[in-house]
């Protein structure tokens, strides 16, 4: 069972960064592919990035490729998104999701566990 916060969000200006945490509790978050997903209002939740286990692999969505980077510390049990030149299509809430021992996916039902999400607002 792994269960996940994440924080961070906040209401910026187009061209603004911002950088979302995800704090995971548990003593196997190191067995956990980590990924970040998005909802905008009257959308569905789409994914933006997938890190391995190790960290090693990385997976973006075309939309936030060279903008938003995503990296982990296992040692502290966290999971990181950096949002750079936000856009005002950024617009959403971001969730945390964890799947146990699989590869990088971009589907949002192969996820096991998931956070409450963040609201991210970027005006333009």
């Amino acid at each position: 069972q792994v269960q996940l916060v994440e924080s961070g969000g906040g209401l910026v200006q187009a061209g603004d960064s911002l950088r979302l945490s995800c704090a995971a509790s548990g003593r196997t978050f190191s067995s956990y592919t980590m990924g970040w997903f998005r909802q905008a209002p009257g959308k569905e939740r789409e994914f933006v990035a997938g890190l391995s286990r190790t960290g090693g692999s990385t997976r973006y969505a075309d939309s936030v490729k060279g903008r938003l980077t995503i990296s982990r510390d296992n040692a502290k049990n966290t999971v990181y998104l950096q949002m750079n030149s936000l856009k005002p299509e950024d617009t959403a809430v971001y969730y945390c999701a964890a799947r146990f021992a699989g590869y990088i996916t971009t589907k949002a039902d192969d996820y096991n566990y998931w956070g409450q999400g963040t609201q991210v607002t970027v005006s333009s």
